[in-house]
């Protein structure tokens, strides 16, 4: 199995309060989710507790700018006040960024979803709607989240496939002397608590991946998959639990009554007649 790190930097975040916009998102970004791209709203009230920490990291060295205030509460979604939200952020209406999370500058979220306490979401990060990101939860550039995707807590995913602190002269790593590699979830998967998504791979749509599991390969649609490294040990449908098999490749999921089929070591959707 090869090593693998998570890294990030970069300067400290800005804060604002971002209202809604009609203006989509960058580029690369559109077709993603709705845009959601920030607007700043200046305060007309005396100089916010944001201000002045804004002024103490000006007197430390570090970079800020004058559009900085209180943070507190996005017009459109609910920002807890011990959260850091950058201002080159996009959040979706409806979405809950909860204590001591940080999402950095130019990560997308989309609408009514939940990032959890003290989770990380990296710079360009991209996540659909409705998606649950649960306390402590790691989510390095450049990893990409269809919707519906849910990440348990603790839950990392990498982004460095050769990891080193330094360069072979002994300096310290910058961005430039490395390349990020991402981890893309599909629409409707599930990360368990504390599994390890190793990069470059992607997570197939309405898999499930089990507590604990390191995962070092792409996993299939509708895959259970666990263990170190993981493997599949079954298949599950879009309810999430396993599917009872009926024999010559054919499966039922014992909630919904959807059933599927087996072919070439994929799961595939049974027709409904």
């Amino acid at each position: 199995m090869t090593a693998s790190r998570t890294h990030h930097g970069g300067n400290p975040p800005k804060y604002a309060r971002l209202a809604p916009s009609r203006n989509s998102y960058s580029s690369e970004l559109q077709g993603f989710h709705e845009g959601v791209s920030p607007s700043i709203s200046y305060t007309q009230s005396p100089p916010s507790i944001g201000y002045f920490r804004a002024q103490r990291r000006t007197e430390r060295g570090f970079r800020t700018d004058n559009r900085v205030t209180d943070s507190a509460t996005f017009p459109h979604a609910t920002i807890a006040p011990t959260a850091n939200v950058d201002i080159q952020a996009d959040i979706g209406s409806g979405t809950a960024i909860w204590h001591l999370a940080q999402v950095r500058e130019h990560a997308a979220i989309g609408r009514d979803c939940i990032v959890g306490r003290g989770a990380y979401v990296g710079p360009g990060v991209a996540i659909g709607h409705n998606c649950k990101i649960q306390n402590y939860a790691l989510i390095y550039e450049p990893a990409r989240l269809e919707d519906g995707v849910f990440v348990g807590p603790a839950a990392v995913f990498t982004n460095d496939t050769f990891p080193r602190a330094v360069n072979v002269d002994g300096t310290l790593k910058a961005a430039k002397d490395w390349d990020a590699v991402g981890v893309f979830v599909r629409t409707g998967a599930s990360i368990g608590a504390r599994a390890v998504c190793i990069a470059p791979l992607t997570i197939g749509r309405w898999s499930m991946v089990a507590a604990g599991a390191v995962v070092t390969r792409d996993v299939p649609d509708y895959a259970l998959v666990a263990g170190v490294p993981a493997r599949r040990i079954g298949w599950v449908g879009r309810s999430g639990h396993p599917l009872t098999d009926e024999g010559d490749g054919r499966f039922v999921c014992p909630v919904t009554g959807d059933r599927y089929y087996e072919c070439g070591g994929a799961l595939l959707e049974a027709a409904v007649t």
